[in-house]
């Protein structure tokens, strides 16, 4: 299995942004590659440096278009879906979660380092109906942030980059996730102020 991974790394590096978009979306789709793209996008810009919006971009479209397949699917197949793959009342405690702080439910695990599990909220997020347009926005700003994050980690240190993100990449995730955490239940509690 680890011949076969380093030779889909090299390949993909080879591709460049295409082969982080192919990457990106089988691991957000029907897949898993952990911490692949992740460090793809770290290679990729120590090599090119000047291309780093282009790779945290083709990252993140990937990623995307990967998470709407399934959200897709699970959409249109609905909670019977979800529930032959989990139990149900993980369905449901999910769906109930989606109900009180919506779109947090995605950006807070997609902004998480692997091997935080990521696609039950997006399968959660098909089945509660969340409108198309939140869902690929929420999904495209924490996983550019994500990317963005990590090719500037490689611009900083270099070679040292994928050292310092396998030593601290679970804090600067949870830190991220955290800050979306506590931003959108500010937000959430604002708007129920305003309300009032």
């Amino acid at each position: 299995m680890k011949r076969f991974l380093t030779w889909v790394q090299a390949w993909a590096t080879a591709l460049g942004g295409p082969g982080l978009f192919i990457i990106g979306f089988l691991d957000s789709s029907f897949l898993s590659f952990p911490e692949l793209n992740d460090l793809l996008v770290i290679g990729l810009v120590m090599q090119h440096p000047q291309r780093l919006l282009y790779y945290a971009l083709m990252a993140t479209l990937g990623s995307v278009t990967g998470c709407y397949a399934i959200y897709y699917l699970a959409r249109k197949g609905g909670q019977g879906f979800v529930e032959k793959r989990f139990k149900a009342k993980h369905v449901e405690r999910g769906l109930n979660l989606f109900r009180k702080y919506g779109l947090l439910m995605l950006i807070v695990p997609a902004l998480l380092p692997p091997p935080a599990p990521f696609k039950i909220f997006v399968l959660l997020a098909g089945v509660a109906a969340v409108p198309t347009w939140q869902f690929v926005t929420a999904i495209f700003a924490a996983r550019f942030i994500r990317y963005l994050g990590e090719g500037l980690l490689a611009m900083y240190y270099g070679d040292r980059a994928i050292g310092y993100l396998q030593s601290h990449g679970k804090e600067i995730g949870l830190g991220l996730a955290a800050a979306a955490l506590i931003g959108g239940l500010a937000w959430i509690g604002l708007k129920r102020r305003t309300r009032v």
